[in-house]
């Protein structure tokens, strides 16, 4: 019996797809656009431009990983967060429910 081959999209449509994925569950998890961006600091609009152009800006990932749990990771794949958080000493959030 041959074991299926896992398949994991790393195009950057497959990329973008996932930062949105994200992005979706952030919003809801805050409780809406509007409450995301509150919690974040941004423009009560940022969200939804970040919908648009299909990229959350890498400053407002840490805010949204601590105020959702959603990881940086997820929201902006192509930056070394594991770096980023050895420098600075900051561990990542715990995903809610864990």
């Amino acid at each position: 019996m041959e074991t299926p081959e896992l398949s994991i999209n790393t195009t950057a449509e497959g990329v973008e797809s996932e930062s949105m994925q994200a992005l979706d569950e952030a919003i809801r998890v805050a409780g809406g656009v509007g409450q995301l961006a509150q919690r974040v600091g941004a423009a009560a609009s940022a969200p939804s431009m970040w919908k648009k152009r299909k990229s959350v800006p890498a400053e407002y990932c840490p805010a949204i990983e601590r105020e959702t749990g959603v990881r940086c990771e997820r929201l902006r794949a192509g930056v070394a967060w594991d770096v980023l958080r050895m420098q600075s000493g900051v561990e990542p959030a715990d995903q809610p429910g864990a």
